[in-house]
């Protein structure tokens, strides 16, 4: 429910913003983990990153993206050369920690005046799926941007009928907020999207909930979840 008051008129408004000032734009950064680097997208990190994504024999990764799978290994590394150039979407490489590429992540549709910004362009090589490095990287990218960078808004969209990503986007406490419908043609088909979002009233609880899942304590010996994201 929008949380609103009364105008001189007696209409309802929204709240003031006590910050109204633009947000800064995001800079390609380093962000580090326990699990999990990311950093700026390179055009040199194209033939780890495609190996890492060649993993993916059946090419189940690249459905619901609007590119790939690639035809040749100079067509993948082109494009990761112009996602390298590219400030909106700005992508960063996940790398483990000994420095291997296994994913890509970008902010885009970067809006410094609304103090919005849209975590898409997910790519996880299989090695980085179902681990806790691939929701340390998240984390660490709602992070920079609701405390480094002071957004008020953090989106999520995906095709509405791409089922993993909208139980990644609910798992990680995104809220849904609705379904845009024939918001795109993708690979000549139609895509129905839909959108999530996490607001910087939502951050202090859910950054609480993400630490106590990401603490060493939570993990045994083997590496599994004691407690589910879901539980905390």
């Amino acid at each position: 429910m929008t949380v609103a008051q009364q105008n001189h008129l007696g209409q309802p408004v929204g709240l003031p913003v006590p910050d109204p000032r633009p947000r800064p734009r995001p800079d390609p950064v380093m962000l580090t983990g326990r699990w999990v680097t990311l950093v700026p997208l390179q055009a040199d990190h194209a033939e780890p990153l495609l190996a890492a994504f060649d993993a993916d024999a059946e090419g189940r990764g690249w459905t619901y993206l609007p590119y790939g799978p690639f035809t040749s290994r100079a067509e993948g590394r082109d494009w990761i050369a112009r996602c390298a150039e590219s400030r909106d979407p700005l992508f960063f490489t996940l790398c483990a920690p000994d420095g291997t590429p296994q994913g890509m992540a970008s902010y885009l549709r970067i809006d410094p005046a609304n103090g919005s910004i849209e975590v898409g362009h997910i790519h996880y090589a299989p090695a980085l799926q179902r681990r806790p490095a691939a929701t340390e990287a998240m984390a660490l990218l709602m992070r920079h941007a609701f405390e480094d960078l002071g957004y008020r808004r953090y989106e999520w969209k995906c095709d509405a009928l791409n089922a993993p990503s909208r139980r990644a986007a609910e798992r990680l406490g995104f809220t849904y907020e609705g379904t845009f419908r024939q918001a795109a043609i993708v690979k000549g088909r139609n895509r129905d999207t839909a959108w999530y979002a996490i607001t910087d009233q939502d951050w202090p609880a859910l950054r609480s909930r993400l630490d106590r899942w990401l603490a060493p304590e939570n993990f045994d010996a083997q590496g599994q979840q004691i407690t589910r994201l879901s539980q905390g």
